[in-house]
């Protein structure tokens, strides 16, 4: 045997300093927290509540006329009306909108936070020095590692599979949000600057409508991420499809397991188009090549 690595500090006094710190803070601040999350918990189990009171043939024509609208194709509509179709047919309709309930809720949240920090680094080096090597720490971070402190502060549930799912599907959209602002053409940023612009009329009036291809780039990359989450999700008792997959694997149902995957696929599909078809548009709108 090789011999073993040197023992250069007592990991052992560390973990336990790790875990009683943590402890703490969940002794000290996990009800304020759970407190203060209450209005987004209310509003996903009312986003996910009003998603299976809606008639099934309701959600199907509306994301059929929002693809139509964002891709302008009647096969592509065509094509999501046929899949949500299916996704009834094999009786998975409800565990379906509570997960799209679940997407939607995380993906709006991700937005509301990582556009402003984007646009944060996009106006500081220094910030975007700070910021990428924590945003690769939080792709590369294997996702079970940020359940254990969101349980601990919030026990299972739909909170921390929430916050899981944030943390976890948040960077694409700050990095692609930095990325497209600094690659705006400086010569239309130095016209609307010469023209008397405030840095805030620069930013809205430029600087993010020519990064918005790249930013629903961003969001669309965010919205599957925040998709790929539900079976992890699930296992903290978020419910919606990753439950029915969770199902499969502890009863050994192959057919549970199979519904809910092409379920999960069918909705990632839906979505995906509709993102890459309104950023296209975007594209052209703009006259921005890909």
């Amino acid at each position: 045997m090789s011999d073993p690595f040197p023992e250069l500090i007592d990991t052992r006094s560390l973990r336990i300093a790790i875990d009683d710190g943590f402890n703490w803070i969940v002794a000290h601040y996990g009800e304020p927290l759970e407190i203060a999350f209450l209005p987004i918990l209310r509003m996903l189990i009312a986003t996910e509540d009003f998603l299976q009171w809606l008639p099934w043939y309701v959600v199907l024509i509306a994301l059929s006329a929002l693809t139509y609208l964002a891709s302008r194709s009647w096969k592509t509509a065509a094509g999501t009306a046929v899949m949500l179709f299916v996704i009834g047919v094999i009786g998975i309709w409800e565990p379906a909108m509570a997960t799209v309930a679940l997407m939607l809720i995380s993906t709006l949240l991700a937005v509301v936070i990582g556009i402003p920090i984007g646009v944060t680094m996009s106006r500081s080096n220094t910030m975007q020095s700070v910021a990428l090597p924590v945003l690769d720490i939080m792709q590369t971070m294997p996702i079970f590692v940020y359940l254990i402190p969101f349980v601990m502060l919030f026990g299972p549930g739909k909170i921390p599979a929430l916050l899981a799912t944030i943390v976890f599907a948040i960077p694409p959209v700050i990095r692609l949000t930095n990325l497209g602002i600094r690659h705006v053409d400086a010569e239309v940023t130095e016209a609307v600057t010469a023209f008397g612009a405030t840095p805030r009329q620069r930013l809205f009036t430029a600087q993010i409508p020519l990064a918005m291809p790249t930013i629903m780039a961003g969001i669309n990359q965010t919205t599957m991420m925040a998709l790929s989450m539900v079976v992890i999700a699930s296992m903290i008792g978020a419910g919606g499809l990753g439950y029915q997959v969770l199902q499969g694997i502890q009863r050994l149902e192959v057919s549970r397991g199979l519904f809910a995957g092409l379920g999960i696929v069918f909705l990632a599909i839906i979505f995906d188009r509709i993102a890459q078809s309104y950023g296209r548009r975007m594209q052209q709108h703009l006259n921005i090549e890909s």
